[in-house]
């Protein structure tokens, strides 16, 4: 069973930045393996995958959405995924959730519980 734990959401206003990170445990999971990724679930509005990286960190996809604004770290030795997120939009506001990805660059098997962004216009 493994564990996804999402923090580093909050309030902040449009055009500054904010650092998410997800901390990944599990008796039998090695974080190290797995691609990882993204997602954000705004309300009326469909689950969204924003950006993976894959198991080394070298290969990364982003949403064309977050594009340019958004970045996707990971560190294996910590078994800690980031997103740093600068020029928020008020559109970035969302629930942000860890996931697994299983399908490259965004099929996901499962997610965390999230973290809320909400960007002020």
């Amino acid at each position: 069973q493994v564990q996804l734990v999402e923090s580093g959401g909050g309030l902040v206003q449009a055009g500054g930045s904010l650092r998410l990170s997800c901390a990944a445990s599990g008796r039998t999971f090695r974080f190290s393996t797995y691609s990882m990724g993204w997602l954000r679930q705004a309300p009326g509005k469909e689950r969204e995958f924003v950006a993976a990286i894959d198991w080394s960190g070298g290969d990364t996809y982003y949403a064309d959405s977050v594009k340019g604004r958004f970045t996707i770290s990971r560190d294996n030795a910590e078994n800690t995924m980031y997103l740093q997120m600068n020029s928020l939009k008020a559109e970035d506001t969302a629930v942000y959730c860890c996931a697994i990805v299983d399908r490259w660059p965004y099929g996901a098997s499962s997610w965390g519980q999230g973290t809320q962004v909400t960007v002020s216009s």
